[in-house]
């Protein structure tokens, strides 16, 4: 079955949804446009114009960054900047470019999650602020005899309400007496102005995403006989769904950092390591940003943890963790989040193999960290 880059989008939110991304961030479509034809995929760090031109040139129809390409409004398009090359050479060759950035970073199992379990850490909390998977419970009050109707309504649209992992049409229905007394403005389907009225009502129940939640709504009210239908909205957040930017995690033994650290740089094969801190501090328990980790280091101090792991980390940075008898282990920007291309593009090649979709997934080999030690 042929896919559309849409068809790759939904899949991508699944992973990365795109409610997790931070106010200040640009994620999804960057450059195409939905209904393109995808039969290859690359995924990347960045798109950079030689990872660009590379997948022009290899006939790939689909780039997946984790940093977007357009990060503020454009005021122009100069082919001679890099970002207008890029978007010329995309434009030209039919080429998208689409970006899962801090949703990405947010997300369970995403890189954060993948950083840290890969170095040993276990028993994952978010570091930064907690935000719930935003799934919502919808109830409904229906007439005995619209019963159907309305629940009929929830799943011809199963794909927005309903779904609970591998299930679909997920509800629950419990019987009930309803009051309520029309005003004098009032157009009511059951009862008389100024009188109040019973009646026996059905309480629907079922799960909706907060991206889904105004349609559906909007659906099912079409369905219902009432004048105004009486529903509740009850946001469903558990310590599972969780998610947030950065985590914290305990090993399963206490080690010494400058141990921890050159364990991490054989883990991840990192060429150098910076570390702050005394040599011989015990750890337990670490905290792990991926990226650039500065704006994290207050929720750090907080964590209870002994050691933060992460990259971009600043001079100051590292002299308030010395003075604080805490550690700081560096490994880079790039490499904190590159391991993130070979597994995102095992997932989403399995995801779409499972839904029959003749794409074929690929990571991105050409790219290094910009920084070299000399």
């Amino acid at each position: 079955m042929i896919a559309k880059t849409s068809d790759i989008i939904k899949a991508m939110e699944n992973f990365a949804p795109f409610h997790l991304a931070e106010e200040w961030d640009n994620v999804g479509l960057q450059v195409g446009q939905n209904n393109w034809p995808v039969k290859k995929v690359w995924i990347a760090l960045d798109p950079a114009p030689d990872v660009v031109e590379a997948a022009c040139n290899n006939d790939i129809n689909l780039i997946i960054t984790h940093h977007p390409l357009i990060f503020q409004p454009l005021k122009s398009i100069d082919f001679s900047t890099p970002v207008g090359r890029v978007i010329n050479m995309a434009v030209r060759h039919r080429t998208g470019i689409f970006s899962a950035h801090t949703n990405l970073d947010s997300a369970k199992d995403g890189i954060n999650d993948v950083i840290a379990t890969r170095i040993g850490l276990k028993n994952l909390k978010v570091l930064g602020k907690v935000r719930g998977a935003e799934n919502y419970k919808l109830v409904l009050y229906v007439p005995v005899e619209y019963e159907q109707q309305v629940l009929d309504s929830f799943f011809e649209i199963m794909d927005m309400a309903g779904e609970i992992e591998n299930y679909s049409c997920c509800s629950f229905r419990t019987k009930g007496k309803g009051t309520f007394k029309p005003g004098s403005q009032a157009n009511p389907f059951i009862g008389k102005l100024g009188e109040i009225t019973q009646t026996d009502e059905i309480r629907i129940e079922t799960i909706v995403q907060r991206s889904n939640l105004k349609s559906v709504i909007r659906h099912v009210r079409k369905a219902h006989p009432y004048e105004v239908p009486a529903y509740d909205v009850y946001p469903l957040i558990t310590q599972e769904n969780a998610q947030g930017i950065g985590r914290i995690g305990e090993l399963d033994e206490k080690k010494e950092l400058a141990d921890f650290a050159l364990e991490i740089k054989k883990i991840l094969k990192l060429k150098s390591i910076k570390i702050v801190g005394k040599p011989n501090l015990s750890v337990k328990t670490a905290s792990v940003c991926t990226g650039s980790g500065s704006s994290l280091m207050n929720n750090f101090f907080s964590s209870g943890s002994q050691v933060y792991i992460s990259g971009d980390l600043r001079y100051h940075d590292a002299r308030a963790v010395e003075a604080a008898n805490l550690g700081l282990i560096d490994i880079g920007h790039f490499a904190s989040e590159h391991l993130i291309v070979e597994v995102l593009a095992e997932r989403l090649q399995k995801v779409l193999v499972e839904s029959e979709f003749d794409v074929k997934v690929e990571a991105c080999k050409l790219e290094k960290d910009p920084f070299v030690v000399l």
